[in-house]
C-alpha cells in the first residue's frame, strides 16, 4: 500500500471543517435547510462530530466535521482521521480554516487513515474515503512520510516466521533497488567473530545466522548515518523472557524497521545529503551456542562486556554497528531502538525518548516533533551514572543491577562506542497498544518525522 491522495481532477465532496467557536457564525452562513437540518440534529461542532449534509436528491451532498476546541485538540492528533473512515466512500475535499503545521498534520493523518496490515488476510478491506490534497500542502512530501511509516509499520507488524534476519535483508534490498541505493550484507560465521564479535555472539544461536547490512545512498552534501536495531525475535536468550513478555517481541527489530521507513522518506524526496544506513540483524535465540550470564565479550573497539542479562542483547548488537559507523566520519549519528521498557515506564508508550548532548539537535528534533505530530522527549546523558555500567570484572556491564535508570545506562553504554561523533540515541516503543486516530493498535514509527523535519537545521541542508 503506497498512500495518496485523490486525483485532482475527480468529482468531489466537500467535508467542512469547523470548531465550536465558529460554528455558530459558519452555520447562519449556510443556506436555510441546511442550517436547519444541523440544527435538528443537534450538531454543535465538539471534536469528532460529523454530521452528513444531504444534497435535493436526497444524495450525500458533504458533510461537516466538528473540530471542537482548542484545549480539546491538545488531548490527541488526526483528529480528521478518527472521522474519515465514517464518510461514504468517494473523493472528498476540505474546506477549512486551518493553515500550515495544523492543516499539515491533518492532511498526514487521513493519508494514514486508510492503512491496514492486511497480508494475512482473506478478507478484502471496505472501500473507503479518498480525500484530494489540501491548498497549501506539500503533497509530495506528505505521501513521502506516508510511504516511510507504512513501510516501517508493515515490517514490524511482520510475524518473526516471515520476517527473520534472511527476509529483513531482502526488505532493504529491495528499498535500495527502489532508490538506486547500494547494499552490502556482511556474513559468515568467521568475518562476524573476527570483526563484529558482539553481533556474533547474539546471533549466533538461531536458525538464521545474523549480518550487518550496510547501506549507502547519494554522492554529495553532508553525511547522515542511521543506525537501527534489528533484533528479529527475542526470546531473551538463556536468561529467558516470560510468554508476557515475549509476545510482542517481533517488534524487538521495530528500530531498524524505524530508520528504513525515514530512509524511505529522506531517498523519495531526494533530500540533498549522503545517506547510510546500518542494521544488524540478528535473532536473539536459545541453543547449545547461545551466550551465557557472565560470559565477557570484546567489542569490534577493544571494550570488554560481561553478559550479565542475555536479555539485554541490542545495546550489544548497537555497539559493534556503533563503533563501525563511527569508523566513517558522518555529520550526524543517530541510532533507533526498541531498547528499554524502562523508557516505556518513563514516558509511556506515545513519546519517543532521545538523548544527545547537541543543544542545536535537541532544539530542532523537539520544534519538528510538535509540528509534525511525531512526540519526542530529551532525556539525559547522565555521567555520574556511567559508575553503573562498570562492572569491575570487565569494562562494561550490559545490565546494571537495581534496575533504576535503565534507559538512561543503557544510552550511556551506547554513547561508549561513538567515539567522537555527533549523535543522537532514540529509545523507541515500536508498537501502538490500541487503536488511535490513523494508527491502529500494532506497529507504529516513532520520532522519524521529527529527524526528517529536523535535518535541515542541523545539517544544514
Amino acid at each position: 500500500m503506497c498512500p495518496r491522495f485523490a486525483d485532482p481532477a475527480a468529482p468531489s465532496r466537500p467535508l467542512f471543517v469547523v470548531d465550536e467557536a465558529a460554528f455558530e457564525t459558519w452555520r447562519s452562513g449556510r443556506p436555510a435547510a441546511e442550517a436547519a437540518w444541523l440544527e435538528a440534529t443537534g450538531f454543535a461542532a465538539g471534536l469528532g462530530e460529523l454530521q452528513l449534509l444531504p444534497g435535493p436528491d436526497g444524495s450525500v451532498a458533504g458533510a461537516v466535521a466538528g473540530h471542537g476546541t482548542a484545549a480539546a485538540r491538545a488531548r490527541g492528533r488526526f483528529h480528521l482521521a478518527a472521522i474519515a473512515g465514517r464518510l461514504p466512500e468517494g473523493a472528498w475535499h476540505l474546506e477549512t480554516a486551518l493553515t500550515g503545521a495544523d492543516l499539515e498534520a491533518e492532511a498526514l493523518g487521513l493519508l494514514l487513515a486508510g492503512y491496514r496490515f492486511a497480508r494475512y488476510r482473506t478478507q478484502s478491506a471496505a472501500p473507503r474515503a479518498s480525500f484530494k490534497v489540501p491548498a497549501g500542502v506539500d503533497a509530495a512530501r506528505l505521501e513521502a512520510m506516508a510511504a516511510g511509516e507504512v513501510l516501517t509499520r508493515d515490517l514490524i507488524n511482520t510475524p518473526a516466521s516471515d520476517m527473520g534476519p534472511e527476509a529483513l535483508e531482502e526488505a532493504v534490498a529491495a528499498l535500495a533497488a527502489r532508490h538506486g541505493a547500494t547494499l552490502e550484507a556482511i556474513r559468515g560465521e568467521a568475518l562476524l567473530a573476527r570483526n563484529f564479535p558482539m553481533i556474533h555472539a547474539v546471533g549466533r544461536a538461531a536458525a538464521q545466522p545474523p549480518r550487518l547490512l550496510d547501506l549507502h545512498w547519494g554522492t554529495s552534501g553532508p553525511r547522515l548515518t542511521l543506525v537501527g536495531k534489528g533484533v528479529c525475535f527475542d526470546t531473551g536468550g538463556l536468561n529467558v523472557k516470560p510468554a508476557s513478555s515475549m509476545g510482542l517481541m517481533k517488534k524487538d527489530m521495530g528500530g531498524a524497521a524505524t530508520v528504513l521507513g525515514l530512509a524511505s522518506m529522506i531517498m523519495a524526496l531526494d533530500l540533498p545529503l549522503r545517506l547510510r544506513v546500518l542494521i544488524p540483524a540478528v535473532e536473539n535465540s536459545i541453543a547449545g551456542n547461545a551466550m551465557r550470564p557472565q560470559d565477557i565479550l570484546t567489542a569490534r573497539n577493544g571494550l570488554t562486556v560481561e553478559i550479565n542479562n542475555t536479555d539485554a542483547e541490542g545495546r550489544l548488537v548497537l555497539a559493534d554497528a556503533l563503533t563501525y559507523a563511527a569508523e566513517e566520519e558522518s555529520d550526524a549519528l543517530i541510532s533507533m531502538a526498541t531498547l528499554t521498557g524502562a523508557a516505556r515506564v518513563a514516558v509511556g508508550p506515545d513519546i519517543a525518548p532521545f538523548y544527545t548532548d547537541d543543544e542545536a539537535v535537541a532544539g530542532a528534533l523537539a520544534r519538528a516533533g510538535g509540528l509534525l505530530a511525531d512526540p519526542v522527549w530529551r532525556m539525559p546523558f547522565h555521567a555520574p551514572y556511567e559508575t553503573m555500567i562498570e562492572p569491575g570484572i570487565a569494562d562494561l556491564d550490559n545490565a546494571p543491577k537495581g534496575g533504576f535508570a535503565g534507559s538512561i545506562t543503557a544510552a550511556l553504554f551506547l554513547r561508549r562506542f561513538v567515539g567522537a561523533a555527533r549523535y543522537t540515541h532514540f529509545d523507541i516503543y515500536g508498537w501502538q497498544p490500541a487503536d488511535a486516530p490513523a494508527r491502529p493498535k500494532g506497529g507504529v514509527g516513532q520520532g522519524a518525522r521529527a529527524i526528517l523535519g529536523a535535518l535541515p537545521g542541523v545539517l544544514k541542508l
